[in-house]
């Protein structure tokens, strides 16, 4: 897997595995992640505020970022993969970018 994306409540950011150290240890750094301008938000009332009724259909530019940190998965006991700060990732073949804009 050449991915690992970072899983939030309900948003996901795309990171890429940068090296392989060993069976229980990768390095990652996070990619960038622009919104494609051709999807539209379908907007409605609801809500505290307001839904946005079609999230799943949005689309992003995802791209290496050279620039940014390198960071230190580890995969426990659970199966999963975390990092120092506890925040899980899942290996995947390609980068996946989602916010919850009715979170």
């Amino acid at each position: 897997m050449n991915f690992a994306n970072q899983l939030g409540y309900s948003d996901v950011n795309p990171f890429e595995v940068v090296r392989q150290v060993s069976a229980k240890t990768m390095e990652i750094r996070s990619m960038k992640a622009e919104r494609d301008p051709s999807f539209q938000m379908d907007f409605r009332p609801g809500g505290f505020f307001g839904t946005v009724v079609n999230q799943r259909d949005q689309k992003w530019f995802i791209t290496s970022d050279p620039t940014s940190n390198v960071r230190r998965i580890r995969l426990h006991r659970d199966g999963h993969w975390y990092d120092r700060g506890g925040n899980r990732y899942e290996l995947a073949a390609k980068p996946i970018k989602f916010y919850d804009y009715n979170f």
